[in-house]
């Protein structure tokens, strides 16, 4: 079983009205779609209502629609809050209904179930899930060749890279339907395999995981790591200026979930300071506090702006972040041209990774992990097997060959 011909136009369905739900339900909507958008707090379509009302007026005031266009698009929008088998009815004539619920396996099954029973035998079900397995989703339903994974990154309407993310179980037909629709609302799209985290949730916990280390030697404070990752790194925010913008809670939660499908794999270890902050409740900038101090009066800290210790940095973190792309490609998680393309749109990385390495070298990559390995004991640093492959070929981590 696989959608119709044509998803293009249908009627999209969106549970869930927080952030990440809200700014799919914006896109479909820009993009022409009549939109049904469910949550299960009123509270929550009330402020997803009003966001949106927001970003069509500065829309207006930038010169990007008419008030007409604008007025279309939000008229476009059904707004149901609640989630009852009878409120779900609303989403009978959609074509696709996209779950952006809270990342919790159970739920997010539960819902999908309920959906099923709802939708046309055509619709496609998708989950922006940023880490849990689509296979476990799929499996709890009747059909799952029609669930596939449709990860938005935040803010939706501005982030341009879309993974899509099919389970063993889905259909060629939902893949090839999923690609298109997105690409159709001006999204770039890559192909990710079901593993935890996906691709750039994956790829990138170093940039949080190895800075959060750093810290935890005593080599750098929080302000020195961000000024080196930005000054001497390139990269638009620094580490725990992000994870305090993302919300602590959400960034431990996917580093804890990547950890653990991972089975404990050392390398995505979760840091004790990050869930200690956690517990307190400090979750960043939605809370005011987090690793930095949001509040009225607070002073900033000043970072130790040495250029020697910032490279330092930036090197360690970026053989990690290095080393985790090429084990992507061994593992056949993406293609070369996708985990570039992820990395680069997905979390806005200076350069692509593998272009990357090959820049800074190889052997240098390779040789500063085993370093980290041998001083340490810890097997986090353990170079990927493609990594030592492709320095003893004396080949482009970008070549995509395998290596026997």
């Amino acid at each position: 079983m696989s959608p119709g011909p044509d998803v293009s136009m249908n009627t999209v369905g969106v549970v869930g009205a927080g952030a990440m739900g809200a700014g799919i339900a914006q896109v479909a909507a820009v993009h022409g779609h009549p939109v049904v958008l469910a949550d299960a707090q009123p509270a929550s379509i009330g402020r997803a209502r009003d966001g949106h009302a927001k970003a069509m007026a500065r829309d207006v005031e930038k010169g990007r629609l008419t008030r007409e266009a604008a007025d279309a698009v939000l008229a476009r929008i059904t707004y149901v809050d609640g989630v009852s088998a009878e409120q779900l009815a609303a989403f009978a004539p959609c074509g696709v209904v996209i779950e952006a619920i809270v990342e919790q396996l159970a739920a997010k099954q539960q819902l999908l179930r309920a959906l099923e029973a709802i939708v046309a035998p055509s619709a496609m079900l998708a989950s922006n899930t940023s880490s849990l397995s689509i296979a476990a989703l799929a499996g709890s339903c009747a059909h799952s060749e029609r669930v596939v994974g449709v990860h938005f990154f935040n803010p939706a309407p501005v982030m341009p890279l879309v993974e899509i993310i099919p389970a063993i179980t889905t259909s060629e037909g939902v893949i090839a339907h999923a690609r298109a629709l997105v690409t159709a609302w001006g999204k770039t799209t890559v192909l990710a395999a079901d593993t935890p985290g996906f691709l750039v949730n994956r790829v990138a916990r170093p940039f949080y995981g190895e800075s959060l280390r750093i810290r935890e030697e005593g080599i750098a404070d929080c302000a020195t790591i961000d000024w080196a990752m930005k000054a001497v790194g390139g990269f638009r925010m620094g580490p725990f200026e992000l994870m305090d913008f993302i919300g602590l809670d959400v960034n431990f939660a996917v580093t804890r979930s990547v950890f653990e499908g991972m089975f404990l794999d050392p390398r995505y270890r979760p840091a004790h300071a990050q869930q200690r902050l956690v517990e307190a409740g400090w979750l960043g900038r939605k809370t005011r506090r987090g690793f930095y101090d949001y509040r009225d009066g607070a002073v900033a800290p000043v970072p130790h702006d040495d250029p020697a210790l910032g490279q330092r940095i930036v090197d360690r973190v970026l053989a990690m972040l290095v080393n985790e792309a090429v084990e992507a490609v061994h593992l056949q998680l993406a293609s070369v041209p996708d985990i570039e393309l992820a990395m680069t749109t997905g979390v806005n990385y200076p350069r692509g990774l593998l272009q990357w390495g090959d820049e800074i070298g190889a052997p240098n990559v390779l040789a500063m992990l085993q370093v980290l390995q041998s001083e340490t004991g810890d097997d986090r640093y353990r170079p990927s097997t493609r990594l030592r492959r492709a320095v003893q070929a004396g080949a482009s981590l970008l070549d995509a060959r395998r290596y026997s």
